[in-house]
């Protein structure tokens, strides 16, 4: 491991989840896809509030479906876990477009 490689923060990644709204396997993709690409980071699915899907990157949200109404841009979050390993600022996601919203 080189010097610049040892200095890197380790990203720590924490994904809260309503269990109710059964958003697990978002937060399990979400997560593997963050490991495939950043293996050094520190990635965590808890069971949080309901209708939660919150993403905060070393302490700082970025996203926040008690907020939006939608999940994050995936490859927006893994783009972020890089900044934050790279000790760049983090910046707020975009939304998924909510295409199967049917109102009755």
């Amino acid at each position: 491991m080189s010097e610049g490689e040892a200095a890197r923060p380790k990203p720590r990644v924490d994904i809260e989840y309503c269990n109710v709204c059964n958003s697990k396997p978002q937060c399990l993709e979400l997560a593997a896809l963050i490991r495939e690409q950043i293996p050094e980071a520190d990635v965590v699915c808890r069971t949080g509030r309901r209708g939660s899907f919150e993403v905060q990157i070393n302490d700082t949200l970025v996203h926040s479906k008690l907020g939006s109404l939608a999940f994050p841009r995936y490859e927006e979050v893994v783009q972020n876990v890089r900044n934050a390993r790279d000790g760049l600022p983090v910046a707020k996601v975009a939304e998924q477009p909510i295409t199967d919203c049917v109102l009755q």
